[in-house]
C-alpha cells in the first residue's frame, strides 16, 4: 500500500516552490513512499517506557556566569591590524 500519493506530492513540491517535471514527480514520489515506509517502521518499536528527551546525553546548563573583566587595550587590540587609524581597524567598503 501507497504511504503518499502522486497528488500529494505535487502539492508538497507546488507548497516547497520546486517545479518538477513528470520523471522526477514519479521518481520523488517512490523515494518519499519509500521513506514513510522506513518512518512507519518504528512504530513497531516498544516505547511507552522512554521517557522523550531532546538529547542523547543529558545537557546541563553549559552558561557560565557573566564576569567582568579589563579588555584589551586599544593599541594592542589594533597592532597586528593590515589598515587601522589609531581609532578602529579599516575594512573594505561591502556596499
Amino acid at each position: 500500500m501507497k504511504k503518499i500519493s502522486k497528488k500529494e506530492v505535487e502539492h508538497i513540491v507546488h507548497l516547497a516552490r520546486l517545479t518538477l517535471d513528470k520523471g522526477e514527480l514519479e521518481k520523488v514520489t517512490v523515494q518519499l513512499d519509500t521513506i514513510l515506509s522506513y518512518v512507519e517502521k518504528l512504530d513497531e518499536l516498544e516505547t511507552s517506557d522512554v521517557e522523550p528527551t531532546t538529547h542523547v546525553f543529558s545537557v546541563c546548563n553549559a552558561f557560565r556566569d557573566d564576569v567582568v573583566s579589563k579588555s584589551l587595550p586599544r593599541e594592542k587590540a589594533l597592532v597586528n591590524a593590515p589598515r587601522q587609524d589609531g581609532e578602529s581597524f579599516h575594512v573594505p567598503k561591502i556596499i
